[in-house]
Order: structure tokens, then sequence, then C-alpha cells
């Protein structure tokens, strides 16, 4: 039956997208990444540009998207919003985020980030386009699929190949290291009284999942902000929460050993693998195994923020989310039958939290993180790159100090209420200049330590968080897009060859 239903799907995805082809062409774009790493943000902010480049407001301004080649020629001729193909897929919320981003109109000052990706959603946009080749008579379009998506759900592919008492025992490993062990210590205690072997409790599964549960929302605080954190509908459960297949945990049960059919061990396993046959591989069939080019953004300032076991976790994270993607050059046949990612950014967000001089050295720490991934995925011919990027920009630069005092660079915005430097609190409502300071030269310095963070002799960096901009707008009060740091590369890296 399995395999009837997977070819029905392939077969479905060839006539998809044979029609995509004759339409004049389609390129599925993936967005994910980590918890607030800004996947949300930068659709939107990605959909808000490209809508409005050729509008009549922005005739005469400074061009946005420089670095975007089809823009920067004049050659791009529109952009908009169309109904997208998959009918169960929920449609991206592009409005309400951009309400959020701007506010209420008339008060901009009850602006705040958009809510934070929780499911999988979906948008279509075309571009039509003037071809860069003269043999090429008249305007052209590309369609954009654009899919945005949890990656927490990203990191449970792996658990495909994996056994119920590999992952079980994977899991109690990494519970016991030095930096989780205080967040694990309730769960593991109430686990201590678990007999596999004995009769199982829904009472007792359900206090284990939700105590579980609770750890992992411990790490994933930001006070720790750690990365690897399956199975990932433990914290987004979207419509499967409350679910037995979201009541589970691990066992201390052994690969070899039979257990009971009425035991704890087996109802264990038997909802781990239903979560991986209903959960996690129909999310990898139908939505993820269908992606041509991928961007994974990364929140790398937090984990910076949390210390050196943040860096080594988000480190295992970015390993763990390049082994699942199917990489490599795009051909005819592949495109018809099996699509591959044939081009994958890592974008290290929030660059305007720092000073442009450090941009270079956050990209070097990203590319450090993610060394291991890039070289698996250019083997097969994959086209990777890293970039620092704020698809939003909430910041401006200046050169800071008083009389007497050297300058320091530092970056001016209004800091999200409730954050602190020090014993300084922020309200929310007034700008501050705020000095990051300097990201070390050597990318590896930020793995060094034992958990905690490094003496500022050594590492000198603290962020915080931003409120968005108040929102441009043009004489004839239109919005203008927001601004943004390296947004064009991103979009020349990813899109750019596929509107020449």
């Amino acid at each position: 039956m399995a395999l009837l239903s997977d070819l029905l799907f392939e077969a479905r995805e060839v006539a998809r997208t044979l029609a995509d082809l004759a339409a004049g062409g389609t390129i599925r774009l993936g967005v994910t990444g980590l918890s607030r790493a800004g996947k949300t943000v930068f659709i939107t902010a990605l959909v808000e540009h490209l809508t409005k480049a050729a509008m009549p407001a922005l005739q005469g301004r400074r061009n946005p998207l420089p670095l975007f080649q089809v823009h920067a020629d004049g050659r791009l001729v529109s952009g908009t919003l169309e109904p997208q193909p998959d009918d169960a897929v929920p449609r991206f919320a592009y409005e309400d985020h951009v309400a959020a981003l701007a506010g209420p109109k008339g008060r901009p000052e009850a602006r705040h980030w958009p809510q934070s990706t929780r499911r999988i959603s979906e948008l279509r946009l075309r571009l039509e386009f003037e071809p860069k080749v003269a043999m090429r008579p008249g305007n052209h379009s590309l369609a954009i699929d654009i899919v945005d998506y949890p990656g927490e759900w990203l990191l449970d592919l792996p658990l495909l190949g994996k056994s119920f008492a590999q992952w079980s025992r994977e899991t109690f490993l990494a519970s016991a290291s030095a930096a989780r062990a205080p967040l694990a210590a309730q769960w593991r205690g109430f686990m201590a009284n678990a007999d596999p072997r004995g009769k199982a409790s829904e009472e007792d599964a359900r206090r284990a999942a939700e105590l579980f549960t609770e750890y992992l929302r411990g790490c994933r605080a930001g006070e720790y902000h750690f990365s690897t954190l399956p199975p990932g509908r433990f914290l987004m459960p979207g419509d499967l929460e409350g679910s037995p297949m979201l009541t589970f945990v691990p066992l201390a049960v052994e690969e070899t050993e039979v257990y009971p059919p009425d035991s704890l061990a087996a109802m264990m396993e038997r909802r781990y693998e239903a979560y991986k046959t209903h959960v996690v591989k129909p999310f990898f069939r139908d939505h993820f195994a269908r992606l041509d080019r991928q961007i994974v953004l990364v929140d790398a300032l937090a984990a910076l923020n949390a210390g050196p076991a943040a860096v080594r976790d988000l480190e295992t994270a970015m390993t763990d989310v390049l082994t699942a993607f199917r990489a490599g050059r795009s051909n005819l046949l592949t495109t018809l039958f099996r699509p591959r990612i044939d081009k994958i950014l890592f974008a290290a967000t929030k660059a305007d939290h720092l000073h442009h001089t450090s941009h270079d050295r956050l990209e070097a720490i990203l590319r450090h993180l993610t060394s291991r991934a890039i070289a698996r995925v250019e083997k097969v011919g994959a086209e990777v790159d890293v970039i620092a990027l704020a698809a939003v920009r909430a910041t401006r630069e200046a050169k800071v100090g008083g009389p007497g005092e050297p300058r320091l660079d530092a970056v001016i915005g209004i800091p999200i209420e409730g954050e602190r430097i020090g014993d300084e609190l922020f309200d929310g409502k007034a700008e501050a200049a705020i000095f990051p300071g300097d990201l070390p030269k050597d990318p590896k310095v930020v793995f060094r330590g034992d958990g905690v963070r490094l003496p500022t002799t050594e590492v000198d960096y603290r962020f915080v968080r931003f409120r968005p901009p108040i929102p441009l707008r043009a004489e004839d009060d239109t919005r203008l897009p927001p601004p943004h740091i390296r947004l064009d590369r991103a979009l020349q890296f990813l899109l750019g060859d596929r509107l020449n």
C-alpha cells in the first residue's frame, strides 16, 4: 500500500512539474531555520521588495536591491502574488506580517515583530521580467513557490534512519551533558522509576511526555539556546497537540531485546514508529523532497550570547540539517522525477545588531559552524554560500563617545522592552546607542569553554534585540519596502540564474 501511495505521489509530481514548465517555469524555494531565526521576517521582506520593485513611488530613488541583477539592469517588470498551487497547505499570512511590522496605520508605535513560524505554509510569487538575451523576445515569467517550515521539523528527518533504542540512547546521552543535566533532572528523575518491561500506563506516559517536553523547552530558552532538540513536533506540535504520537519518551531499552506487547517499552516504541511513519515521512515526501533551492537562516548571535555549549550544539544541528537535504546538480530528469536542491544558502541573521566591521567575522563563524555540512553537499555538486544579513534592518550605525574618550563603533535602535545590558533596563520606547563588542578574529574561539561564557578578556560581545524600524513612506504616502542588509545578495544567489 505504501509503495502504491509513493508511486501515485511521484505521478502527480511529474504532472505538476510538466504543467509548471509549460507555464514558464517554477522554482520551489525552501525557507527554514531554527526558532527565532527570522524566517517570517525574511519572507515578508522578500515579498515586499519584489512586489514593489517596479512601483512608481520607487522611480528615481536609490535602488534598494543593487546586487539583484535583474532589478539592477531594469529588467524586472513586475512581481505579483498568485493563488498557491497546494490547496492542502496553509497560505503564508503575508498581509498580517506586514501589518505587524508597520503597525496599524497612523500608529507606528504599535509595530512589532510578527509571530514565529509554527507550521508549514506557502506563498506563490510570480516575477515578470525582460530576458537578458536579445534572442528571447517578449517578457518572461518565473513562479516562485516559497515554502516556509520550522527548522525543528527538519531535524526530525534523521530519525527515519534510527531505531527507538538508538534514539533513546542518544537522547539520554545528550541530556547527561554538563550544560543540559540540570534542565533534564526532573524528567530523568521521573524516568529512573520507569520499568520498560512493566505494564503500559497512559497516565505515566503523559506525565513523562510532559516532563520531557518541559526539558526540551528549557533547552530552547534564550539563556541556553540549544538547537538539537528532536522530536521537533514536541516543541511545535501544530494540529498534533495532544495526540498519542506526541506522547512518547526515550527509555533505557536494548536494541535486541523483545518486550511484552503490553509493556511500557512496546507502547513507546510503537508511538515512536508511528511518529516517523505519519509525521516525519509525509513531511519529507510531500514538502521537503520537492524543493529546488534552500535558505537556512541561523541566529548565530543568540548562540554566541548563550555560550560555547550552545555554539557547539548549533554546529551539530547544522550538520544534521544538511544530512537531510537531497542535494546535487539538477537536470531535466531530476526536475521531473526527483528534484534536487542545487543551491543552499546559509544566512546569519540579525546582522544589523552588529557594526558592519564585524559582519565578515560573523560570516566566518557561520562558515566554521557549517564547514562539515558544506563539505558533504559540495561533493555532490550543490552550490553553497554563507552570508550575514538582516532582511529588515532595525538599526543604524554611528560613532559614540564622550569628550576626550575614544570614539566607538555602535548601532542605534530601539531595544525591545525588557532587554538589559548590565544594570540598564530598556523600556521599548527610546532609542539607545549600543556597543555590541567585537566578534573574535578567529572563529574557533567561540567554541572554547565548558558551557559558560568565556571571560571578557578573550571574548567581548553582548547583543540585544531591537524593535522593527519605523516604516518608510514615499511622498504619496505609499509604504516603501523596509531597509535591509544583503537581502539583494541572497536573492541573486537563490534566484538570479533563473532570471536571465
